[in-house]
């Protein structure tokens, strides 16, 4: 059995469509589990009536804990051999978890991930030839260096399936941002493999006013969790040291980006990541696993932290 796992928050326009691609999957073995985590729209009532027609789905109602909450309120329930998150606002291709399912079976892996699909209100998924997907598979080093180093696996927690021992000690941290950047390191350092199926099965609704697109002091946590990693790493398995740093001199150059220019609020914030760059900036730069984009930064900023501003002040107006 596959546990779905749901996280719900004020997703009323978005949910039917959701749990809808579940129920349609060619995979049937499934049990729904639909988190509303103290929606204060019609969302926990629509899942109340998916709940009362279907026997495989079963409704968490619980006051409102953020993302992590809900999907460890999902992991205490779960009874699938294998788990997968998809969030309430977004949906998958109906043979998302067979394939995945079947790529684990004929692989060995713990972990498969496939790619996805960056919609607006309005947009048609691009069709998927599911049986014409090539696919990669990564040792646990390689898994580690290739998320961190951000290349073609990326730190999601959705658009996957895992076997869910590998929950076993293990939840999203509650309160904060990032969180799947926060437990995919714990995560890899479990398995022994991981298969990355090249077909854009999952469905990522990019909605304006999410809190993915807007800036808060609250996306600055990106900073705290990289850098709690960095010593954890470190300390424990610093082969994966390099990756990590450049994992952190890309969130640092990415809230110099994000944050609103002369605004004095910013900057702690602005100086912290400034700070982070100088010092990582030589080192990342003879990294030859370091992203070409991320190069380009680094010698742009040793014209300067004003001159770097200047830039992502141009290029915001451009945008």
């Amino acid at each position: 059995m596959v546990s779905v796992i749901i996280p719900i928050y004020n997703v009323q326009d978005y949910l039917a469509r959701c749990v809808d691609s579940v129920l349609a999957q060619t995979y049937t073995d499934l049990e729904i589990i639909l988190v509303d985590d103290g929606s204060h729209d019609t969302s926990g009532d629509i899942c109340d009536e998916y709940d009362i027609k279907y026997r495989n789905i079963r409704v968490i109602h619980k006051t409102n804990g953020g993302l992590s909450d809900a999907r460890n309120a999902g992991l205490d329930v779960a009874q699938g051999q294998y788990v997968t998150f998809i969030d309430g606002d977004d949906y998958v291709h109906p043979n998302f978890v067979e394939a995945l399912l079947n790529t684990i079976n004929t692989t060995g892996a713990q972990i498969a991930v496939c790619t996805w699909q960056e919609l607006k209100d309005g947009d048609t998924p691009r069709k998927v030839n599911v049986e014409k997907a090539s696919c990669k598979i990564y040792s646990q080093e390689e898994a580690i260096n290739t998320v961190f180093y951000q290349g073609e696996l990326n730190n999601s927690a959705c658009s996957r399936l895992f076997e869910t021992q590998l929950f076993k000690d293990l939840r999203f941290p509650e309160g904060a941002l990032y969180e799947d950047l926060a437990i995919i390191y714990p995560l890899l350092r479990k398995v022994e493999k991981v298969a990355l199926l090249k077909a854009p099965m999952y469905y990522y609704m990019h909605r304006a006013g999410s809190i993915i697109t807007t800036m808060s002091l609250r996306r600055t946590q990106v900073l705290d969790h990289l850098e709690k990693l960095e010593k954890q790493v470190a300390e424990e398995a610093p082969q994966y040291l390099p990756a990590v740093r450049s994992r952190h001199l890309s969130a640092s150059f990415n809230m110099l980006k994000l944050m609103p220019a002369r605004d004095p609020k910013w900057q702690p914030t602005k100086q912290r990541a400034w700070d982070y760059i100088k010092d990582m900036r030589f080192l990342c730069l003879k990294d030859c696993n370091v992203r070409i984009k991320n190069k380009i930064a680094i010698i742009l900023s040793y014209f300067g932290l004003g001159f770097l501003m200047v830039l992502i002040n141009k290029s915001r107006k451009n945008s």
